[in-house]
């Protein structure tokens, strides 16, 4: 595959998160054409003249929307944020149903104008729908995958970059498993430069992390989303700018390593669940990185994460 010329993104869901998809997209010139879809017509024609209106700053990208599915035709990625939203003391999971029934509806006339895109997944619970959306479009894997913990692998370098002193590029760590509750980090791989982060002697006299604050910064990004939404109804601005990461890999074919959850087979002995773990992002779409290793540990909470997946997605079968 190459880097895809003259690229289009479909975002579906004109909400918060769907439009703050689109406006990080053209900040950063993620693709070459964008458009906006969602069955509310107003709402979808006032977020595309408010973004439209700030084309002179945004560089050569444009932006269109409408009501009608055709906007989407001839996209190289969409991405669907569309769905019902997340209230406040509400699990991803107990979102299960109702999007599932809107995927299940709207996928398969997404096929019809983008047959040859790649799918990602933004709607929550997204690991959920991600098996759910494979099974209805019989895509394979790799062109149909979710943003999985990409979001909260920054949440986990943000926090981790603070306390260390360092800048955030700079550390190297992964929360993987469920987008949700039974996320964890893989803290067997974690460092900040080349230096293991237990061993990490911080630059301005701090302490050295301990396995039991770390314990605390997994349980702070775990419950960050519930925290935001809490405070504000919805978490729209870092979910826009990590699903224009991912799309400037897709379009880029940059082969760049993100923890995406793509429906896993023989995965450590996991199969038919959608996780997120490391793996390579391209044109051709998500390819999860089999050699990843995992302590005994690690090992069993990613297949704990697997079994609680499973039991939703059977559930909505």
């Amino acid at each position: 595959m190459s880097v895809i010329e003259n690229s289009k993104l479909t975002v579906v869901g004109a909400g918060a998160v769907g439009s703050s998809v689109a406006y990080a997209a053209l900040i950063r010139g993620s693709a070459r054409h964008v458009a906006l879809y969602d069955i509310a017509a107003e709402k979808v024609e006032a977020e595309v003249l408010d973004l439209a209106h700030g084309a002179q700053f945004t560089g050569s990208s444009d932006i269109i929307g409408a009501a009608d599915i055709s906007v989407a035709a001839g996209s190289h990625v969409v991405v669907i944020t569309a769905g019902a939203k997340q209230n406040p003391g509400q699990t991803r999971t107990e979102l299960a149903g109702v999007n599932a029934g809107i995927l299940r509806k709207m996928l398969p006339q997404l096929l019809e104008v983008a047959p040859n895109a790649v799918y990602v997944i933004v709607t929550n619970p997204c690991d959920v729908l991600t098996v759910i959306g494979q099974e209805t479009t019989g895509l394979p894997p790799e062109r149909i995958f979710a943003s999985g913990t990409v979001l909260d692998t920054s949440r986990l370098r943000w926090k981790l970059a603070q306390r260390a002193g360092v800048s955030t590029s700079s550390v190297h760590a992964h929360i993987i498993g469920e987008h949700g509750d039974t996320e964890f980090p893989l803290w067997s791989h974690a460092t900040i430069g080349t230096v293991p982060i237990l061993d990490w002697e911080p630059l301005d006299g701090q302490p050295r992390f301990t396995k039991e604050e770390l314990d605390g910064i997994a349980v702070d990004v775990r419950d960050a989303a519930y925290t935001v939404i809490r405070g504000k109804g919805a978490t729209n601005y870092a979910i826009g700018l990590s699903s224009a990461r991912i799309v400037e890999a897709i379009l880029g074919d940059q082969h760049a390593v993100m923890p995406v959850s793509t429906v896993l087979s023989g995965f450590h002995g996991i199969d038919g669940v959608a996780l997120s773990v490391p793996s390579v992002v391209s044109s051709a779409g998500a390819k999860p990185i089999h050699g990843t290793a995992f302590s005994d540990d690690e090992l069993g909470l990613l297949r704990r994460s697997a079994g609680a997946l499973r039991d939703v997605a059977d559930s909505l079968r």
